[in-house]
């Protein structure tokens, strides 16, 4: 079994039949096809209100091209200094946000408190055109250490945003994974609690390669796209981009397959504590974050498991991430299948 990552899956039988329909006929480019003009009427009626959809293939362009329509090229974006935007999206950021930077700070789980983004915000000293000075704060939904942003905390930073007159983005490569753990309406989490635009992630989840910036200020969309096309991620077959988005939402598909990952990772969670393990958090989404001795990791390596050392969490921690297509009776029987029950289990 592999938990190195949900970036290891397959494609997901109803969105690969989705692609493949799309080979039975020719279709305008960039856009003008018939599947990419529904997708802004099926994501507003999935958030309640009127959005517009910027599809691209990636994660990392959903989150540096949507970032980049809301800062100037001289102005700086709050993230927590764990964010996937500060750590792993090389300088992404700074590449399309034309030198916007990132200022990080820090708090519990790789969350933004509100408290201390009050404190932050109402700390900065300004030193004219000499500073970079905060234009937006960014969030990630689902963390990067698997942690869940609850709606009342999504709601705190937003008025904290609002009263600082700071543009509001979310991370949501795994969205649908949060939403999934919060068992609420995706508006509460977005719109409703002050979030301009989100990277709705579909690539982690089931899709081939796409990822949609979603924007909840629609007077974006002109400086969204522009972003986009000057960064080459305008696909001349677009359609192939909105009928995975459109697959992805039809019956709940995205939000299936979440709850599926999600409970993969807590039967995980057990079946590692029952091996002797511990959380280094409670675990919310589909990601895992695991302290356990070399002898239990090796046990598991030898039995054909496969997970990430996380050093940034000491020398004894791991990752286990598991995705939609995660086998949940295997992963329950799995202290039984390598003989390795810790003395302690209750299971």
């Amino acid at each position: 079994m592999n938990f190195s990552s949900d970036n290891v899956t397959p494609i997901c039988p109803e969105i690969l039949a989705a692609i493949a329909a799309e080979s039975d006929h020719n279709a305008l480019p960039y856009g003008a096809d018939e599947k990419s003009e529904q997708l802004d009427a099926a994501f507003s009626r999935l958030f309640g209100t009127d959005v517009c959809v910027v599809p691209v293939a990636t994660g990392t362009a959903a989150n540096v091209i949507g970032l980049a329509g809301l800062v100037s090229p001289f102005g700086g974006i709050v993230c927590h200094h764990h964010a996937h935007i500060n750590v792993t999206e090389s300088t992404g950021v700074a590449f399309y946000g034309g030198g916007a930077k990132l200022l990080g700070m820090d708090g519990p789980s790789a969350k933004i408190e509100a408290s201390s983004l009050e404190t932050y915000l109402s700390g900065h000293v300004t030193n004219g055109m000499h500073s970079v000075d905060p234009e937006c704060v960014a969030i990630t939904q689902s963390t990067e250490f698997g942690t869940v942003y609850s709606v009342e905390e999504i709601q705190a930073i937003g008025n904290v945003c609002q009263k600082h007159d700071m543009r509001l983005f979310m991370d949501g490569a795994r969205f649908a994974n949060a939403v999934a753990a919060l068992d609420c309406h995706p508006s509460e989490i977005t719109w409703k609690a002050g979030v301009d635009a989100l990277s709705f992630g579909a690539t982690k989840n089931g899709a081939l390669a796409v990822d949609a910036i979603i924007l909840f200020d629609t007077e974006l969309r002109q400086r969204t796209e522009q972003n986009r096309k000057r960064g080459g991620h305008m696909f001349s077959k677009h359609r192939y981009l909105a009928a995975q988005l459109l697959a992805y939402l039809e019956d709940d598909l995205w939000l299936r397959n979440a709850r599926h990952a999600n409970q993969s990772a807590v039967a995980l969670a057990q079946s590692l504590e029952n091996m002797g393990a511990k959380p280094a958090f409670r675990p919310e989404g589909n990601e895992l974050f695991i302290h356990m001795t070399d002898e239990l990791a090796q046990t598991l390596r030898d039995g054909g498991i496969v997970f990430r050392n996380w050093p940034s969490l000491g020398a004894d921690a791991y990752r286990f991430v598991c995705a939609w297509n995660s086998p949940i009776d295997l992963i329950q029987d799995l202290p039984e299948t390598l003989g390795h029950k810790d003395q302690n289990s209750i299971a």
